[in-house]
């Protein structure tokens, strides 16, 4: 019988010889992606320093590497089981290959894309915003629980109200009773879960991160242990760093066994597990729509610059593309009931936190307040349209 609710250190490929053959329900491993870099992130305190090697120097060091560990992870597998392997474009050719040989390309599931929001670098190129997540099975009887999202805005609603079949042309129409009226579909839940999964990153304050290189959001965690077990199963991580799957586990209640090589790892694996952190994600619960709060009439003053509308910011309602002597130019509309001097004041505000030397206000009206009163350097006020017309016109 296996010892589980434990976080073992060592070679993944010694430990799971400790583990008894067929007894595991779910394997979740997040291996080195074959970055041919030296891995090394701060803890919050800076006061311990993470690192991994994942230097190999040649493809074939790595898929062997990988292949003996993943085959031994097959054997631990009940018939019931599945298994998922996180990686990205560096070695994601290497990881299917070896997925296919051990399992079977018949038991391959499928090939999940975990996508989020990446702050932009200098790179040529597209910028990375998404990594695979590969899903196979032991046998076609392994355990999934399906989970539902949202219908879309565009769905028609005949589409969740009423049962569909084909026709003698095998096309899509909506099923009806001998007498020609239709019939009711069963009951639906939703449009099942696909396999993108828009979860957020982890940001650098979340309180959740601990700084562990590679450290995944408990999120993605959960759903994949969520689809893939139920209460009560045992999952194992034989690649576990900082022990979010071992975490995730012990939220869901399921069993786990965590391995790693590193020491300092392994000691924060069980650090975590005794006060689990997990980060909210407001963004999943609110949607990517509550956030795009932009005035869009304060912006339709701007049609014809290049420039970045923002959101959530009081002070700030758009920058221009173009820098201004290598800092950004600030641009604000002043609201329609607000006084010239208090948009001033919130752009002012935010010129100096954001360190911009060039701000614009634009006017909407006019009030009894002169520039001069509220003169200040890199702050131009201009008028917007409406006013200037009215201006010419008087």
């Amino acid at each position: 019988m296996n010892n589980t609710n434990v976080i073992l250190q060592g070679d993944c490929l010694e430990a799971m010889r400790s583990i008894t053959p067929n007894s595991i329900d779910l394997i979740y491993l997040d291996p080195p992606f074959f970055t041919e870099k030296t891995h090394k992130l701060k803890n919050k305190a800076r006061t311990v320093e993470f690192s991994f090697d994942d230097v190999w120097g040649s493809n074939k060091a790595y898929a062997d590497f990988l292949f003996q560990r993943i085959a031994a992870m097959a054997a631990l597998l009940k018939e019931t089981g599945s298994i998922f392997v996180h990686c990205d474009k560096n070695g994601e050719h290497i990881v299917r290959a070896i997925l296919d040989n051990v399992f079977g390309t018949d038991n391959f599931q499928s090939e999940i894309i975990w996508t989020y929001k990446r702050w932009s670098n200098a790179k040529k190129g597209l910028l990375p915003s998404h990594q695979n997540i590969y899903f196979y099975s032991k046998s076609p009887s392994f355990t999934f629980n399906p989970e539902y999202t949202d219908y879309s805005e565009s769905t028609n609603v005949d589409q969740i109200l009423q049962k569909r079949t084909r026709d003698n042309h095998n096309k899509v129409v909506y099923k009806r009773e001998e007498d020609g009226s239709i019939q009711h579909a069963d009951e639906k839940r939703g449009v099942p879960l696909g396999d993108v999964w828009d979860i957020p990153y982890l940001n650098p304050k979340a309180k959740e991160r601990v700084g562990y290189p590679t450290q995944k959001p408990l999120l993605l965690l959960e759903r994949i242990i969520s689809i893939a077990s139920n209460e009560g199963d045992t999952v194992l991580d034989p690649f576990c760093g900082s022990g979010t799957t071992c975490v995730a586990a012990q939220l869901l209640h399921r069993k786990f066994i965590g391995i790693d090589y590193s020491e300092a790892a392994v000691q924060l694996a069980k650090s975590r597990l005794k006060a689990p952190v997990k980060t909210e994600s407001n963004l999943l619960k609110k949607g990517r729509a509550a956030y795009l709060n932009a005035d869009q009439k304060a912006l339709s003053l701007l049609v014809g610059l290049e420039f970045n509308p923002i959101h959530r910011n009081k002070g700030i309602d758009a920058i221009l593309t173009e820098l201004y002597q290598g800092a950004p130019v600030l641009i604000r509309v002043q609201r329609e009931h607000e006084s010239l001097a208090t948009a001033a004041q919130l752009l002012i505000a935010a010129k100096k936190t954001k360190k911009a030397k060039k701000a614009i206000l634009i006017r909407h009206h006019r009030d009894n307040l002169l520039e001069d009163d509220i003169a200040f350097e890199g702050l131009d006020i201009i008028d917007s349209p409406a006013l200037s017309i009215a201006k010419y016109c008087g």
